[in-house]
This record gives structure tokens, sequence and C-alpha cells, in this order.
């Protein structure tokens, strides 16, 4: 069910991996090095210092993205994924002896923070020209958080300086740092969200598809106004349908659906003719999902058509594409809950004990109109195709799935159904209760208000 390798989702042009930053760089030339001299016997005598950081804060992390974009070219180095790289961008991933050194204000920071007796209490003046390390660092990112969101305008705009625009990139794909670039959306002026968002331009699909950063770029699309939002979406569109079937991109584009407006979301017409493949993929389900549930049915329409007319028993036996029809059945228009239901007709004892498709049947029985939910459960109660054949009901009862399926049919059926149905439960429930199986205590749990009736 997964995109074969020559389908078109997976032959849009093709992403760098996502840059590393200066000092991820600089650590690789420094170990590198090592090795080299190491090779040539002429490795550090035991004890010797480490070789020396010769790099500021204020070194300018724009243009070193666009070095390494050039430096590893076009599928130049190994991925992981879309556009993540294997190697890691925590000061703890770098060869032992190489990490960076804290200074002297995080050092007390830190210390303070440890003991029992606080010492000074803390404000965002007393970090001034450290806000990046502390940025970088566990404690030291969470005391920003927290100082951000009561912080007076020239607190704010203290830290805003200086992290944007040098550091905002290095930060945006650091695992502390990204939290404060999301504080400082969440809680900065309009022009200094304005300034934030400028700084990834030409970068928005690497951070996409950055575990960290995929958080910060879902944060600016929240935060920015229509028209950044839409300078967001045109650097996304070439690479949509990548992005889709990335394990952080997908959440960048669920935001996307959710935020931008739907005029501008032009490149959900390319899923048409994908539906398939995105519904049966895991992160593509979600995100086909989120289009049905924000956007106008002008957009939808040809997605659901191509879903329903042509694989709608195909998903439901999916283990993806199965929530895209429980979806439908609980969120869709009549007609389109309608259509899911007529395909389950002649197929729900297969289907109630299939893993996945007894999902949907669960919700076609929750959600289907008065008639249709009557048909389906007179279909469970057919007799025997044999005459000494097992009936549904008995079959449903013994199976691991079909038994959920029955249980919500006893809880939703009404009338002289109801009863019915409880009449044809009753003498296979009192006959399993002999055997004492698992389904049999599941099943007389869920009819506990019905014991008046089953009492044998």
């Amino acid at each position: 069910m997964y995109p074969p390798p020559h389908s078109p989702m997976l032959s849009s042009q093709p992403i760098p991996p996502t840059p590393v930053t200066l000092t991820e760089k600089k650590y690789e030339m420094q170990y590198n090095l090592q090795q080299q001299l190491a090779s040539r016997n002429l490795m550090f005598r035991a004890g010797a210092a480490p070789l020396p950081q010769a790099y500021t804060a204020a070194m300018d992390y724009g243009s070193q993205m666009m070095n390494a974009a050039a430096m590893y070219g076009h599928g130049a180095s190994p991925t992981s994924s879309f556009g993540q790289t294997l190697r890691g961008n925590r000061r703890n991933d770098m060869p032992p002896g190489l990490a960076l050194p804290r200074s002297p204000v995080l050092d007390e920071f830190r210390a303070s923070r440890a003991s029992k007796n606080k010492g000074k209490d803390w404000e965002l003046r007393d970090i001034t020209g450290f806000v990046v390390e502390f940025s970088g660092d566990q404690h030291g990112s969470r005391f920003i958080q927290e100082k951000l969101v009561s912080a007076t305008s020239d607190e704010r705009q203290s830290v805003f300086d200086e992290i944007v625009p040098n550091n905002t990139l290095q930060l945006m794909q650091d695992v502390f740092g990204n939290y404060v670039i999301q504080k400082l959306f969440e809680h900065g002026t309009q022009a200094q969200k304005t300034v934030l968002a400028k700084t990834m331009e030409g970068y928005v699909v690497y951070l996409s598809s950055n575990l960290y950063g995929c958080r910060v770029v879902q944060k600016a699309i929240e935060s920015v106004l229509p028209d950044q939002q839409a300078n967001i979406v045109t650097e996304l569109q070439p690479h949509i349908m990548r992005l889709v079937t990335d394990g952080n991109g997908n959440h960048v584009i669920q935001k996307v659906i959710e935020r931008v407006s739907p005029d501008r979301l032009g490149f959900v017409s390319l899923f048409t003719g994908h539906v398939l493949e995105l519904a049966s993929h895991t992160y593509g389900c979600r995100v086909l999902q989120r289009c049905l549930q924000h956007l106008p049915d002008v957009q939808t329409r040809p997605l659901l058509d191509e879903l329903l007319r042509s694989y709608a028993v195909d998903l439901m036996q999916d283990q993806f594409g199965n929530y895209v029809i429980q979806f439908i059945l609980e969120h869709g228009r009549p007609e389109d809950k309608a259509l899911v239901v007529a395909q389950l007709h002649n197929r729900l004892l297969y289907m109630a004990r299939h893993k996945f498709a007894s999902n949907v049947c669960e919700k076609a029985l929750a959600f289907a109109d008065a008639d249709a939910r009557r048909l389906l459960i007179e279909e469970l109660m057919a007799p025997a195709s044999k005459p000494d054949g097992i009936t549904p009901i008995a079959s449903m009862m013994k199976d691991q799935y079909g038994n959920y399926v029955l249980q919500r049919a006893l809880r939703v059926a009404e009338g002289d159904q109801k009863e019915a149905l409880i009449d044809t439960v009753r003498p296979q429930l009192a006959m399993m209760r002999r055997y004492s199986t698992a389904y049999s205590k599941h099943l007389t749990s869920s009819t506990q208000q019905l014991r008046p009736c089953i009492s044998t």
C-alpha cells in the first residue's frame, strides 16, 4: 500500500540535506584533523588541551547554512530520512574532549539552580551577552522561556537583539534553543515576529524536515501575518509531496492546512491521483484528514470522490487508511457516510473480523443514520448460510475483533431490533460462559445493562 519507488509522489525535485550548524561543522573538522594526525602517529599527547575554540556566538549562521548546502549539494550527503542528516547536532554527539566549555556566567547560573540555597534572583538583564549560550542550555533555555512571558518590552527586545539575525537558524535547530525561538514568536511584537520569519526565508524546507526546526515553523505559521504565511507556503509547495510523507514535515503541512487561508493552498490539487498513497501512509493519512477537516468542499470533493469510489474497501482494511474512513464516517457529509456504509453491505461479517476494518464497522454502527444502521444489524443477525453452519452472531462472538463490533451493535440497536438481537445472543453467550473465554467476558461486561434479558 506504500508508494512504489517510481511513484510521482517520490519524484519531485530532490532536497539537499539539512545544513549543519557552524558549531557542528567546526567539531567535525577538528575531529577529522585528529583522526589524520592519529593515523600519522602524531596524535596529541595524553592530557593535551583540546583544540581552541576560535569563534564567538555572533557568527553568521545564515551564511554557514548556505555554504553547507553548497558543499553537500543535492544528494551528496547520506540521509536517514527526507532532509535529515545522519549526524547529530547536539554537543553531546561530538567526539570526547571537544565539547564547548560553559561561560562562568552559565556555570554560576547552573550552580545557583542546583543549590538548595538559590542565591540571587536571576533576571534577563543578568545574562546580557550570554543569551545565545543560555538558549542552547537545558536550564538556561527554561529560564529564558519563563522570563519572556512576563518580560517588559525592553527586556524582550534585548533578548531578541542578541539572537536575531545571526543566531536564529542555529537555535531553531537546537533541542533547547528552539523553545526560545517559539517563545519569541508567541510573545514578541508583530514587528519582531515579522523579522524572525524573514530569517527563515530560503530555509523553510530545511527547517520543516528538522526534528526541532519543524516546531518553530509551525509556531511561525500560527504567529505571522497572512502575507508571510503565503511566503512560507510558496517555499514549501515545490516539495509538498515529500514533506507530507516526512516524519517532521507532515506536522508543518498539517499546520499550514489548519491555519492558512484555503485560497492560498493550491498545492492541495496535487493530491488528486495520489489519494490511495496518501491515505495508506503513516503520515499522509494525517494530512489527508486535516484536508477533510479544514478545507471547503470545492477543494476536498475531488479527493473524496477518488477515495470513496475507488479505494474505500481497500482502505477499510489498511492499518492507516482505516482512520481516514473512520474520519469520514464521524465527520463527513451524510451522502459520503452513506457511500461508506453501502460498501460494507454484504461484507460486514468479513470486515467485522478484520483487525483494521472492524474499527470502521464500529464507527459505521455508531454514525450511520437509523435506517442504514438497522440494515447493518440485520446483516449480523442473518441465519447460517448452511443448515449445520455457524451463524454470523456466533462467529463474531468468538472472534477477537468481531466481538467488539457485536458489543457496539448491542449498544446502538433500538426497539424491537434490540430485543431480537438480545434473543439471538442469549443462548450463544450462555454456551460461551461454560468455557470462560476472554471474548465471552468482554461481551458479558459490555452487556451488563441487559443482564435481566440474558440471564440463564
